[in-house]
This record gives C-alpha cells, sequence and structure tokens, in this order.
C-alpha cells in the first residue's frame, strides 16, 4: 500500500515546517517533518552521528540514510495509531529533496498534490531562520554560512524535484505574508484533495 501524501516543497526557512505542523493538527492529516525526525535523533547512535556530521554543515543527509530513517519513524508512528495511512493523507516536509530520492520513495508514496512555496525575499528567509535558531535552539540555524549553504544546495540539487511530478498536481503558493494567511491559501489547494480522500475512505 502507497502512502497518499501532498508534499510541502520550497527553500529552506519559507514556512514548510510551521503549515506542516498546522495542517498535521486537522483530523485526516498527518505531519512528519524529516528535519524533526533527524533532530530527535539519538546523537549518540550511529546514524545520529552520520546525520549531524552533515547537517551542521548546511550539507544534505546521503539519500539511502534520509530514507531509511523517515521510514523508520513512519512505521513507528503507524504501529502507534498515532498515523493511520488508510485514512490520513501524510503530510511531507523535507523528503524528496532531491531527484534520486523521488526514485527511492516511489515505491512508498502516492503524490497527490505538491505544495510549492515561494518567498520573494532569500534575505528576509535567513534573517527569519536566524531567529528561529535562536527561539528553538537550533544549531543548524544559527550560523549563516551554513544557512547560505543550505540555499545553494536548494538550487542546485532540490529545485529539480518539481521537474519530477505532473504540472497538474502542483500547486504554487505565495508565502510571503503572515502564516494565517498563507495557511488559507494552502487550504484552497488542498482541501479538494483531502475531501476526494474522504469520499473514496466513506465511500
Amino acid at each position: 500500500m502507497k502512502f497518499r501524501s501532498v508534499l510541502l516543497f520550497g527553500p529552506p526557512g519559507v514556512g514548510k515546517g510551521t503549515q506542516g505542523a498546522i495542517l498535521g493538527s486537522v483530523p485526516g492529516f498527518f505531519h512528519l517533518s524529516v528535519g524533526d525526525v533527524f533532530r530527535s535523533i539519538d546523537i549518540g547512535s550511529d546514524d545520529g552521528r552520520e546525520v549531524y556530521q552533515y547537517s551542521s554543515q548546511g550539507k544534505l543527509v546521503p539519500d539511502e540514510l534520509t530514507v531509511k530513517i523517515w521510514k523508520k519513524a513512519l512505521n513507528a508512528y503507524e504501529a502507534l495509531s498515532r498515523y493511520k495511512p488508510r485514512e490520513d493523507i501524510l503530510i511531507l516536509d523535507g523528503i524528496p529533496r532531491n531527484v534520486a530520492q523521488t526514485e527511492l520513495v516511489q515505491d512508498h508514496l502516492d503524490i497527490l498534490q505538491v505544495i510549492h512555496l515561494q518567498c520573494s525575499d532569500e534575505e528576509e528567509m535567513i534573517h527569519r531562520m536566524r531567529r528561529r535558531a535562536i527561539r528553538e535552539n537550533r544549531a543548524d540555524d544559527a550560523n549563516e554560512d551554513v544557512i547560505r549553504k543550505r540555499f545553494e544546495v536548494y538550487r542546485q540539487k532540490s529545485a529539480a524535484v518539481l521537474e519530477c511530478y505532473p504540472q497538474e498536481i502542483i500547486a504554487t503558493i505565495n508565502a510571503n505574508g503572515s502564516p494565517a494567511e498563507v495557511l488559507s491559501r494552502i487550504l484552497e489547494a488542498v482541501v479538494p484533495v483531502q475531501n476526494r480522500h474522504f469520499l473514496e475512505h466513506t465511500g
């Protein structure tokens, strides 16, 4: 069974985590952030040490390791019945991050829609990430050089992910504005997707 999913996609600091968390609080959606999964890993474990080695430099964690850790976390939530694949649409945040990952996860995912979040001001996103780093004690966002490296990686490796999906399932959303304003734009795109899923499940 493939997990029915909506992919939140966009550059670092654009608000994927904020919007994903809000959507995840709505019945029928389950949000799983790969960044949160990575940050919750025991840094003393083999996986944890390897993840930190890459993320602390702003680099992407290797694809096979990313997918393995993501799948392990998803299976754990499913085992705890916090995520019910037959009822919930999975909100993807942070995976797939490059073309190779889209191929690695395609056997597991049925992408119903891609929400492409765009922000016109990269410097504002960098400023937002540094504020967040202080507020949430996130070491990966505290160093401006590391942040700028993440933007460079996004442009070089992540942006091409959009080309892997049909244009008709990609909704480009303006991520400028308050979280509530951005949420209203996202809901316009995802409510019809959830309605179709709900009708199929209950019908």
